[in-house]
């Protein structure tokens, strides 16, 4: 029996590959679904961890993928690509024109480890991956998609937020600052266990921010269901299109934060819920 892996894959796009980030990405986000399993694993990398897919060796990248590096070979032919070279060029010209000046820096905490060379250090490398973070929240949201989910969230009656784990500093952030800002908004904080009940008081004018980032809590994604499936709007800050919660929003953003060994920053997701929280409040403002 042949392999799953040497399955025929779809020809490469009339015309050839992308030569160009927001095309490969949009292919691999298009292909993901019906490429092998560990093709698929590929693409999902790839997608959440761009940098690394420019900077990395092709036996780096492929053991943080969980794959024999002869299938990130085989993953770039499936996109039309002659080889992984040239694919990881792609990304490579995207690391170079998003990131002007961090290349190097980003390389060093790559290559290096959180070794105790003192605070100062710590410092440095945890700066240097905030940075890359904003830089990359800077340059990369869509400032369409942006507009529509302070729109919404200025149009709300409530605003439900929603964030655990490591999302919750950012929902509580967003919530204060938007109480302080005029608008209405409630921190469903789930104490007491009581998550359906507080999300349960939505109501036909309200909208939801739901905040959640790979691994993803499952009582999130449970909770944006339910309030899709009540005809809530949702606006979805997370880190991936392959997150569940990306299909289920009205408008989602995406946030790709830095990491420093197993360390991730939160500077870019607490600068996108000022951000909206702000945007949402002047919007409100201006429609009177």
């Amino acid at each position: 029996m042949r392999s799953i892996e040497t399955i025929p894959h779809p020809a490469a796009p009339p015309g050839g590959p992308p030569q160009d980030f927001a095309g490969l990405r949009g292919l691999i986000l298009a292909r993901a679904p019906a490429l092998p399993r560990r093709l698929g694993q590929i693409a999902r990398f790839a997608a959440e961890h761009p940098d690394e897919m420019a900077l990395g060796t092709v036996a780096a990248i492929a053991e943080r993928a969980g794959v024999p590096p002869s299938a990130l070979v085989r993953f770039a032919q499936s996109l039309g690509y002659r080889g992984f070279s040239e694919l990881q060029g792609i990304f490579r010209l995207h690391l170079r024109d998003a990131w002007p000046g961090y290349r190097a820096r980003l390389a060093a905490l790559r290559e290096g480890t959180l070794a105790a060379d003192g605070p100062a250090q710590l410092l440095d490398r945890f700066a240097t991956a905030a940075a890359a973070s904003l830089e990359r929240l800077r340059h990369g949201t869509d400032p369409a998609a942006l507009e529509r989910a302070a729109g919404i969230l200025a149009a709300a009656e409530t605003i439900l937020v929603l964030g655990q784990r490591r999302s919750f500093p950012v929902a509580a952030y967003f919530a204060y600052t938007a109480a302080k800002s005029g608008l209405r908004a409630v921190l469903l904080d789930n104490v007491g266990s009581l998550l359906p009940e507080q999300a349960s008081i939505a109501g036909p004018r309200d909208a939801a921010l739901l905040v959640s980032f790979a691994p993803y809590t499952p009582t999130t994604v449970e909770t944006a269901h339910a309030l899709r499936a009540a005809g809530i709007t949702l606006v979805v800050v997370t880190d991936s299109a392959f997150s569940p919660l990306a299909p289920l929003a009205d408008v989602w953003l995406e946030v790709a934060e830095g990491e420093s060994g197993a360390f991730r920053s939160l500077a870019a997701s607490l600068t996108l819920a000022l951000t909206l929280a702000v945007a949402a409040a002047e919007a409100r403002e201006a429609r009177g």
